[in-house]
């Protein structure tokens, strides 16, 4: 590799741009299998400021962790011990040491100078930035219609459902403060991990900003994704949702001093 990414020295602040600078420590997330090819276009538009890399390798078989390693020497490996996007998610954010997390694919169809407007949009007050390919300012090369039009339909469902006002659903190019993992309790192993954590935020109250974001095309190998099956999958976590949403409320309506009125009454 011609060009080696060194991790910004931890100092009272990071400047990000003249116009802004930061001291809380930045984590960036990289779930990754066979994706050596992929690892330098990837790194290479990671900003210099970050805290640090972690990477969580899905038993690759290619040199996945030693390209990694060599871009970015500070990179923290952490070994996946489950299968799917949503375990090595859990895996890598339960590794992270930062105040403020984002999670990048490894297939190179994120741009990493795009985390700027993530983080100015954590500082200014949001608890989770969420990427959005249909917002205002995003794109996407890589969306088949019948994707497309899932992603729609699901979109629509969990805004109808949840009180959300998403404009994408199913994008992995999220950031978010730490805390907001005590608070969605992430429990999913696959691709509808993010569909997941859009829903669980809205149902805690966070606060939520879309950050307009363009999807590139994957630049090496095949993904793993499957429109209809993973489409089901998602499926299955917002309706799952909504059942625990209607148990909640349910529940709510039993007060336990409502109850004990009622047994002293009788």
């Amino acid at each position: 590799m011609s060009s080696v990414l060194q991790p910004a020295p931890v100092g009272k602040y990071r400047p990000i741009s003249s116009h802004l600078a930061i001291t809380p420590p930045v984590s960036v997330v990289i779930p990754a299998m066979n994706e050596a090819e992929n690892l330098p276009y990837v790194f290479k538009t990671l900003p210099d400021w970050i805290h640090e890399v972690v990477l969580v390798d899905g038993n690759s078989t290619d040199d996945t962790v030693e390209v990694a390693r060599e871009l970015w020497p500070g990179v923290k490996v952490v070994g996946q011990q489950g299968r799917g996007k949503g375990d090595a998610l859990i895996t890598g954010f339960e590794a992270c040491s930062g105040d403020i997390i984002v999670m990048v694919d490894a297939d190179g169809s994120a741009d990493g100078n795009e985390i700027v407007s993530y983080v100015s949009a954590l500082v200014s007050g949001a608890d989770f930035a969420k990427g959005s390919r249909f917002a205002n300012g995003g794109g996407t090369d890589d969306m088949t219609f019948i994707r497309w039009l899932g992603n729609r339909v699901l979109c629509a469902v969990v805004n109808r459902k949840f009180g959300a006002r998403y404009t994408d659903l199913c994008y992995g190019y999220n950031a978010f403060w730490r805390h907001c993992l005590d608070k969605i309790e992430l429990d999913c192993t696959g691709f509808e991990v993010e569909t997941l954590m859009n829903i669980r935020v809205v149902k805690a109250g966070l606060r939520v900003q879309e950050i307009p974001s363009h999807e590139y095309l994957r630049i090496h190998g095949v993904s793993n994704l499957r429109a209809v099956r993973d489409g089901l999958r998602v499926l299955r976590v917002i309706l799952k949702e909504r059942s625990n949403r209607r148990a909640l409320r349910r529940a709510g309506r039993r007060s336990p001093l409502l109850d004990s009125a009622r047994g002293e009454m009788s």
